[in-house]
Parts: structure tokens; C-alpha cells; sequence
């Protein structure tokens, strides 16, 4: 039961279990603010050591952290280093093994061309043994055929003689019954007619001609047909048509100047290379021969030394033009071979091959620098945020019992892993 006392100041009744309950309870509370300001003191204090402890582990690891950066930078550069040379080293020894093969491909095309160069002048060589050999076998022909024309001209001469004999004969059988008519014809015959001396004149350039040049082609013009006398088509050698001699044959006493202008318009007509008159009276500007307004005039006497001068000319003027049709093949077939399609795509596949090349290491040097950076920056992101939690852990339960050396002992490139 409990015992009731009274306050002697107020008069207020209480029990005495709550006055000495309220006497434990305030020394009781007396005790927890004690001890509640020792703990707090206590506790400031260690949070004092505390805060210490993580400053001089963030001095600290910042210092290994920096340590540590200087390092895998400068292991990143040298590695970096050694991949572009290497790099570099694998492109230099392409573009020397490329710069090799186009020496040989050049090499073997020079090789082909001195090849190619000795095969034409030993075609050169052959061609020039088969042509005198040509001129031998001519010059033996030519000698058996004058032979031959010699023969054939005696034949000739012989049976001529004979019909003139028995032309001679028949003349002087007759002679004495027709002294009168004999007499007439005779008259007739050395007058004769201007067109029957003409054709005389014109068989018997015809005929020299032929025999002075057996391997030239004589065409007579036939009477009646517009044009020249004959025309002389002289050949080479070989066989080959080196140009044409026009003749105009007149024999009269007086020389006429429209003749001049008629043989040009036959020299073209016929595409001749040389006109020649022969003829009985010479103009009062030739004597003997000479050339007169581009027309050469002679008397038939002179024509066979003109025509051997003039002959020799023309297989000159041919051999000159023939000789310049050759010069600067070469010079035309490599004008040809570097303005060609062939020549065009050739060097545009290797200018598009060495562009493609640089550009694909332009490429590969921006990936790879643009690979370094990401990773540099990916490092530095997981470093930072160790260092965030390494702190947030030391600063809640310390680092004593804990381990958060992010790189001690440790291989920092395992940190991408």
C-alpha cells in the first residue's frame, strides 16, 4: 500500500514511490547526459581521426593515383608508339614491294622492247639481204635479157634487111617499066606526109624506150584517142611504180608554144610526175635540151641521155619519200600507246590504288586515335569513380580491416576488363 506524504510548501499529496522515482529518473537522466556528452565527444573526435585518416589517404592516393596515370600514359604512349611503327614499318614494306614489282614490271617491259628492237633490225638486216639478193638475181636477169633483145634486135635488123632486099629487088624489077611511076614515088616518099613522119618519129621513140628500159611499162596512145604520145611508167628495182614520164613526139620545122599547155593538161589527166616534148625544131630559149615553164624539151637525138637523168630523179624523189614514210614510227606509236584508253585506264587503276591506300591509313590513323581517346577516357572514368568509393567506404567503416588499393600490385591494364 502505498504511503502518501504532503508537499509542506504547496500542500500537494503524492506518493512517496514517486518522489523517489523521480529522484532515480533524474539522476538516471543526469548519468545518460553525462555519458551521452562523453560519447559525443568521443565520437567527435573520432570523427576528427577520421576525417584525418581519409585526407591522408585521398593525399595519398591521389599521389599513387597520379603516379599511376603518368605511368599507363607513358606505357599507352610507348605502346602506341610501337603499334604505329609497326604500323608504318607494314605500310613502308608494302609500298616497297609494290614500288619492287612495278621496277620489274618496267624492267621486263624495257627487256621486251630491246627484244623487240632487235628482232625488227635483224628484220632489217634479212630485209636488206633479200633485197640484194633481189638486185643480184635482177642484174643477172637483166644482163640475160639485153642479151636476149640483142639477139632478137639482130633477128630483126636481119629480116628487115632482107625485106628491104627483096623489097630492093622487086623495086628494080619494076624499075624499068615504071621509071615514070617509080619516079613519083619516090618523090612521095621523101616528102611524105607531116602526120606519117609524126607516127614514124612516135614508133621509134616507143621502141627506144622499150629496148633502153625493159623493166619500165611503155603505153602508146593510140591515134585518134586525146592525150600524150606514150607515157613511161618507170619501176624500181623491186618492181614498185615510182612515177610517169609523158612524151609528146613532133616532128615540124616550126615550134609551137600551145604544145606546152596541151602536155600539162595531159600531165594532169594522166597524174603524170614530168612532162617531155621531142621535137624536130627547138624554141629560140633550148639549144640542145632544157626545160622550158615546167615542160622539158628536147630533140630526139637527146632524149635517151634526158630520160635516164630524168628516170634517176624520180626513183630518188621515190626512194627519199619512201625512206621519210617510216621515220618517226616509234615516236607515233608511243604518241599512240600513252594517249591511248589502254595507257588512260592503266594509270587511272594506279592513281585510284594509291588513293584508296592513303585514304585507308588516314582511316585506320583516325580510328586508332579516336579508340586511344575513348579508352583514355574510359580510364580515367573508372579511376575516378574507384576513388569515389574507396573514400565512401573508408570514411563509414575505415581502413583498417579493408583493402581498396585499386592498383597496387596490379597490372593497369586489367582495369579495362
Amino acid at each position: 500500500m502505498a504511503t502518501d506524504i504532503k508537499c509542506p510548501s504547496c500542500g500537494h499529496k503524492f506518493a512517496i514511490e514517486d518522489a523517489v522515482s523521480e529522484e532515480y529518473k533524474k539522476e538516471l537522466r543526469e548519468q545518460m547526459l553525462s555519458f551521452k556528452k562523453q560519447k559525443e565527444d568521443e565520437f567527435a573526435r573520432r570523427e576528427k581521426e577520421l576525417i584525418q585518416q581519409v585526407q591522408n589517404k585521398e593525399a595519398e592516393f591521389a599521389k599513387k593515383l597520379q603516379e599511376e596515370t603518368v605511368r599507363v600514359q607513358q606505357s599507352l604512349e610507348e605502346n602506341l608508339r610501337k603499334t604505329i611503327t609497326a604500323d608504318f614499318d607494314t605500310r613502308l614494306r608494302l609500298l616497297q614491294q609494290t614500288n619492287k614489282d612495278q621496277e620489274d614490271k618496267l624492267i621486263q617491259a624495257r627487256q621486251k622492247e630491246l627484244e623487240f628492237l632487235q628482232k625488227e633490225q635483224n628484220l632489217k638486216n634479212k630485209e636488206a639481204e633479200l633485197e640484194l639478193s633481189v638486185q643480184r638475181k635482177l642484174q643477172e636477169e637483166r644482163v640475160k635479157l639485153s642479151e636476149e633483145l640483142r639477139k632478137l634486135e639482130e633477128q630483126k635488123t636481119a629480116t628487115r634487111e632482107n625485106e628491104y632486099q627483096l623489097r630492093l629487088r622487086e623495086l628494080e624489077k619494076q624499075l624499068d617499066d615504071q621509071k615514070k611511076l617509080a619516079e613519083e614515088m619516090r618523090r612521095k616518099a621523101e616528102q611524105g606526109s607531116m602526120q606519117l613522119q609524126g607516127e614514124v618519129q612516135e614508133l621509134i621513140l616507143e621502141e627506144m624506150l622499150k629496148s633502153s628500159f625493159p623493166f619500165d611499162l611503155v603505153c602508146e596512145v593510140g591515134k585518134g584517142v586525146r592525150g600524150a604520145d606514150c607515157i613511161l611508167t618507170v619501176r624500181n628495182n623491186l618492181g614498185q611504180e615510182c612515177g610517169k614520164i609523158i612524151f609528146e613526139s613532133k616532128r615540124t620545122k616550126h615550134f609551137d608554144k600551145n604544145w606546152i599547155e596541151k602536155l600539162k593538161a595531159d600531165m594532169r589527166s594522166t597524174a603524170a610526175d614530168i612532162g617531155v616534148i621531142v621535137t624536130q625544131a627547138l624554141p629560140e630559149q633550148v639549144t640542145t635540151f632544157g626545160q622550158l615553164d615546167g615542160i622539158w624539151i628536147c630533140s630526139f637525138s637527146d632524149v635517151s641521155a634526158l630520160v635516164h637523168v630524168l628516170r634517176d630523179g624520180i626513183l630518188k624523189i621515190f626512194m627519199a619519200a619512201k625512206t621519210q614514210e617510216n621515220k618517226g614510227d616509234k615516236m607515233q606509236m608511243l604518241y599512240s600507246y600513252l594517249t591511248s584508253n589502254e595507257f588512260s585506264e592503266q594509270w587511272k587503276a594506279i592513281r585510284e590504288g594509291f588513293q584508296s591506300m592513303k585514304q585507308s591509313i588516314q582511316k585506320e590513323r583516325d580510328a586508332m586515335e579516336k579508340l586511344w581517346k575513348m579508352r583514355e577516357k574510359q580510364l580515367e572514368k573508372v579511376l575516378l569513380n574507384a576513388a569515389h568509393i574507396k573514400g565512401s567506404i573508408e570514411g563509414i567503416a575505415g581502413s583498417d580491416n579493408i583493402q581498396l588499393d585499386l592498383v597496387d600490385d596490379t597490372d593497369p591494364f586489367l582495369l579495362e576488363d
